[in-house]
């Protein structure tokens, strides 16, 4: 622990000029009398750490020196290409290896191209979660992110609808679609999408698998996500629309079936109403999604999801009165 603390400590004073001991102890998440004992060890170990006193002080190497111990280990190497989401790193435990790659790379840049992860940084960000959601890690990310890394199988129980399976899979890839986790993996019957946060149980068997040299994910997630979304999609309503609900749809729910129902739909009825019928994932989700129309929409069927609307105006009117 102290040694990888140590070689941090030369890559943050290779990389600026001079650092207080208050920043470094920031970074490195120690007290200052740490710092002062560490820089101590390194002049002792023939590195030239020079501490400047007084109120501009701080820590500094002379004479130019630069250290060699800036090889990315195959973690952070990899850590690093994702260090414009931070909070996927955060989420799959691997913030601290993309932290030391980024060092690694500060140090052997050159002095003039230092700043360029600063610069960057202030240009350009990816804030993955959707708006008005505080996005939640799945608890077993990191375990599974650890099994796609150094390809393992993993033994699973996942929760569907009505009941829980159990599956053996190969996890070959993780996506982030607007603040969820999927996971892509191959069990016996082929490739499968698996949202992470209805795994109930994620084990390690053992057992590596050997990956298709042909498997793409980002081809594959893009070929997969609207069936995916579309497989979800096992309940149907029929929904009249006034042209304002008709514009509102697709902002409400799924945006494809939305626009497909739209689409697809007959002409305008005498009052220029449109009738659709739109996949929805359930009659409870259709209810909460559709209630955002307000009367721009009415629900012709099924008889369930009639009464559903019912009940919330009836109860709505209750409120109000």
């Amino acid at each position: 622990m102290r040694a990888a603390r140590l070689i941090k400590m030369v890559l943050l004073l290779q990389a600026r000029p001079s650092i207080t001991g208050a920043e470094l102890a920031r970074e490195l998440e120690v007290s200052e009398r740490t710092v002062t004992r560490d820089a101590a060890a390194l002049s002792e170990a023939g590195i030239p750490v020079y501490a400047d006193r007084g109120r501009a002080g701080g820590y500094r190497l002379v004479g130019g020196y630069r250290t060699r111990l800036t090889g990315l280990g195959r973690t952070e190497a990899e850590a690093l290409f994702l260090s414009g989401v931070p909070s996927a790193l955060r989420e799959m435990g691997l913030a601290d290896a993309a932290s030391a790659a980024r060092l690694k790379v500060s140090a052997a840049l050159l002095p003039e191209l230092r700043d360029a992860s600063h610069t960057v940084a202030q240009r350009f960000h990816l804030d993955a979660p959707g708006w008005w959601r505080e996005p939640e890690a799945p608890e077993l990310l990191p375990g599974i992110a650890d099994a796609v890394w150094d390809d393992l199988r993993i033994a699973v129980r996942y929760r569907r609808r009505d009941a829980e399976v159990r599956r053996e899979l190969e996890p070959y890839g993780l996506v982030l679609k607007a603040g969820v986790w999927y996971l892509a993996a191959r069990a016996e019957g082929g490739f499968r999408v698996y949202r992470v946060d209805r795994f109930a149980a994620v084990e390690p068997t053992g057992a590596r698998f050997t990956r298709h040299e042909e498997f793409d994910l980002p081809a594959f997630w893009e070929e997969r996500a609207e069936q995916f979304a579309r497989s979800i999609l096992r309940e149907r309503a029929v929904v009249r629309l006034t042209p304002a609900g008709a514009r509102r749809l697709p902002h409400v729910t799924d945006r494809v079936a939305a626009e497909e129902a739209v689409r697809e739909a007959g002409e305008p009825d005498g009052q220029g109403r449109l009738t659709v019928t739109l996949p929805v994932e359930s009659y409870e989700v259709a209810l909460a999604q559709l209630l955002g129309l307000g009367p721009d929409a009415e629900v012709l069927g099924p008889p369930e999801l009639r009464a559903l609307f019912a009940e919330a105006a009836r109860r709505t009117a209750e409120r109000y009165r």
